[in-house]
């Protein structure tokens, strides 16, 4: 049985990513490598930004002094535009009314889920259980944040259920020993809808393989 539910922040229940995307496009741009936001989205989708900081100077050299804490400050101010994920709320409800804690698990910083939190109204679904890359020696993919997420509910990751949109964030559930699900079609695992969570919260099958 399902006994907490550990969600990602971008892609889930946040509509951030494209926010994100256009900044971060815009910030590796101004360094030399020409970017869009879905190609943004394609290189970094669920990377934390230590992750996507090698990949960058691979492609531009050294980063300017402070670049990466410009890049966070920017998107903070960005994302007080944010809106919630479709069916996101519903889902937040539906597992509150089943008695079950949840925790906020994201590669993103402290920071950035903090004014997603505060915009959305969401806080108070968590109590406190909020995870940043910044609160764990390694991000996703590494099960870290999926273990202490699981450890602040009070129960083992495999009666966790993880709530995610990407390769790299399922990939932390799946080292954790955490039951998967995925907002996004063809991953491999259980789709969810958001708005239906209610309907699951019972055994979620593992996909045949």
């Amino acid at each position: 049985m399902i006994r907490a539910v550990l969600f990602d922040c971008d892609g889930v229940l946040a509509d951030s990513e494209g926010v994100a995307n256009h900044v971060v496009a815009a910030a590796v741009t101004a360094l030399g490598w020409p970017m869009d936001a879905e190609m943004a989205q394609r290189e970094f989708l669920g990377m934390a930004l230590p992750d996507m900081e090698p990949r960058i100077t691979a492609r531009v050299g050294p980063l300017p002094k402070g670049w990466s804490q410009e890049l966070g400050r920017q998107i903070e101010t960005d994302l007080a535009s944010v809106r919630p994920m479709a069916g996101a709320e519903a889902a937040l409800r539906a597992v509150a009314a089943a008695g079950l804690p949840m925790a906020l698990c994201s590669n993103s910083s402290r920071g950035e889920l903090a004014v997603k939190l505060r915009v959305l109204g969401f806080a108070a679904y968590f109590e406190g259980r909020v995870f940043s890359f910044e609160d764990v020696e390694n991000p996703k993919p590494a099960p870290d944040i999926y273990l202490a997420a699981a450890r602040a509910c009070g129960f083992p990751p495999g009666e966790c259920l993880v709530v995610e949109d990407s390769a790299t964030g399922l990939a932390a559930g799946a080292a954790a020993g955490c039951r998967l699900a995925s907002v996004v079609e063809g991953m491999g695992v259980p789709h969810l809808v958001l708005a239906h969570i209610g309907d699951h919260l019972g055994p979620i099958e593992d996909p045949k393989t």
